[in-house]
């Protein structure tokens, strides 16, 4: 039958239906054509639908599209697959899927070799970039040479000068090389050195394995014996290292952690706290204990005043000597501020200051003897306050086996609390006393470096002094100033004829440089070796170019080529389907 012609009058071919152009399909298009839903009938060409519509169907405009050669054709409806699923389909199906497996390796096999022609290609490509680099290194080198001749030529710099920044560079090259031979020799010894003690090393350790082999067995056990200890020991010293950095690591972290909390802090400050009290009571429990019976207590007081007297006396002598020193350190400061006001009238606030210290120091010295009579005083009262005390407790160790009344009682306590408030109020002195004594020596050793502060500034005053006399005495002889300046002056005007001079020689030189200059231009235009540089120059660019976008281009290949675990995914899934075929196989020949 003929299908009606196109939009475009064409005459169509005629042909069975279910038949691909006149040929029986074979096997494998026969299976594939059954997993096709697109098909005429089961066993027809596959993706290929039947020719034709039928006489009774229904046509909408919809399903003919108008295209730019008309109305497009009507496909027919899909029918439905093949209908017998057999051993012979799934064989054509695993068949054509190992097909196409096998296409794709060749095809992932012809890429890999393209890849690695590729890659020896860019191989050679960078090698050659490599020398062409080298090369191009080279030739930029003589140009930056020339164009620095060039700039000397067009500033009209002195050809002195060039030959001076020349000599400089050739005097630093050389202070370089020498450098570096110094570093070779010093390396030389260095390794010669080296080697020497690796010698000397091997010989030590010989002789210690020839002294232990010469041992006797005792001598060599016990020898082994403290050697396995010394390892050992330094193994413990080791991990103690480590565990010492650890835990400082460790504190270090909690220290970080302790700053950012306020409340870890105060928790830290009370902890702190409570450790002082700890101690405090501690120490109270023991003085407790050892607190012994009356007539060692009072030993005990009789031993602290005489410990208190000795200190008395030794605080008066040192203030005695310390006065005596500051006797003529005073003298010395008067005399050094009526010299200093002389000379420098910039220190005067600080010498100021330092007098108003020194009279409070006086007046505190001044002070001193009534104080010291007050507080002696004090003491003697608090000796007769402890002599009657002692007393009291003579009798009290009499009558002991009597007990006190009341009343007795009350007045012993109240005395005895007299007696501690006293004694507390003498250590309160005393200790009031040895503070005041440690700020007088505070107060002399800073007296005593202001003093050599003075002394050193003394002595450079003089030595200025000395070099203002000096030129005092030369500025002095006038007319021998001007001797020496008239012949100055006449010295400069004969070095500025000769530099005139030089400066016409000069320029002339200039110009005959320039002329020659612009004639080595002209010929360096027309020099086919500077031409050549210039191509060079472009080449290299162009070079630089296309080995950035070969790298790019390999790169991005490399990428796409990168195909190493899908062909593994693909073997697996090979062997999988290989092993599932041959298990169904053998299940199926069992039965």
């Amino acid at each position: 039958s003929q299908r009606p012609p196109t939009s475009s009058n064409r005459p169509t071919t005629s042909r069975p239906i279910g038949t691909a152009m006149g040929r029986q399909p074979g096997t494998a298009s026969r299976l594939y054509t059954a997993m096709n839903p697109t098909t005429a009938r089961p066993g027809s060409r596959a993706g290929q639908p039947a020719g034709g519509i039928a006489l009774n169907a229904q046509v909408t405009v919809v399903d003919r599209p108008t295209t730019q050669h008309g109305l497009g054709g009507m496909k027919s409806a899909a029918k439905g697959g093949r209908l017998v699923q057999d051993k012979s389909y799934y064989l054509g199906l695993v068949r054509s899927k190992i097909n196409e497996l096998y296409a794709e390796n060749t095809k992932l096999k012809k890429e890999i070799e393209n890849s690695s022609d590729e890659n020896s290609s860019f191989l050679s490509y960078e090698k050659r970039a490599e020398t062409l680099a080298g090369e191009i290194r080279d030739l930029q080198g003589e140009l930056g040479d020339y164009n620095t001749l060039v700039d000397k030529l067009t500033t009209d710099e002195d050809i002195q000068d060039v030959e001076f920044d020349c000599d400089n560079l050739r005097a630093e090259n050389d202070r370089n090389a020498k450098r570096m031979e110094d570093g070779f020799e010093v390396k030389k010894q260095r390794e010669d050195q080296i080697h020497m003690l690796e010698t000397e090393l091997d010989q030590e350790k010989r002789m210690a394995d020839n002294l232990v082999n010469d041992m006797d067995a005792n001598d060599r056990q016990n020898y082994l014996k403290l050697k396995q200890l010394n390892e050992h020991f330094l193994k413990q010293l080791e991990a103690g290292q480590q565990e010492l950095d650890l835990l400082n690591s460790k504190i270090e972290t909690l220290q970080e952690e302790l700053s950012l909390s306020h409340v870890k802090q105060e928790a830290v400050r009370l902890y702190d706290q409570i450790h002082e009290f700890e101690v405090k009571r501690d120490a109270l429990i023991e003085e407790a204990k050892t607190r012994g019976s009356p007539a060692e207590e009072r030993e005990k007081l009789l031993k602290q005043v005489k410990e208190d007297n000795q200190e008395i006396a030794s605080m008066e002598r040192q203030t005695r000597e310390i006065q005596e020193k500051i006797d003529p350190m005073q003298e010395d400061i008067q005399q050094l501020d009526q010299d200093i006001e002389e000379n420098q009238g910039e220190r005067n606030q600080k010498y100021k200051e330092l007098k108003k210290r020194e009279e409070s120091m006086d007046e505190f010295l001044g002070t001193f003897e009534d104080n010291k009579m007050e507080e002696a005083n004090k003491i003697s009262k608090i000796e007769q306050a402890i002599i009657t005390l002692l007393e009291t407790m003579s009798r009290n160790m009499g009558r002991f086996t009597h007990l006190p009344t009341p009343k007795e009682l009350m007045s012993m306590k109240a005395d005895l609390q007299f007696k501690e408030d006293e004694r507390q109020k003498s250590e309160r002195t005393t200790i009031g006393l040895a503070s005041e004594r440690e700020k007088l020596q505070h107060d002399l050793q800073k007296m005593e470096q202001f003093e050599e502060k003075l002394n050193e500034e003394l002595l450079v005053l003089r030595e200025k002094v000395t070099e203002m006399e000096k030129e005092l005495e030369v500025y002095s002889d006038l007319d021998k100033l001007k001797t020496k300046s008239e012949a100055k002056k006449q010295k400069l005007m004969d070095d500025r004829i000769i530099l005139q001079k030089r400066r016409d020689n000069f320029k002339e030189l200039i110009q005959a440089l320039t002329v020659r200059y612009e004639g080595l231009k002209a010929q360096l235009n027309e020099n086919e070796t500077y031409t050549q540089l210039m191509n060079l120059e472009k080449k290299w660019q162009h070079q630089e170019q296309n080995n950035f976008s070969m790298k790019e281009f390999i790169s991005q290949r490399t990428m796409d080529c990168d195909f190493g675990k899908t062909s593994k995914q693909v073997y697996h899934i090979m062997d999988d389907f290989n092993a599932m075929l041959q298990n169904q196989l053998a299940a199926r020949k069992t039965y």
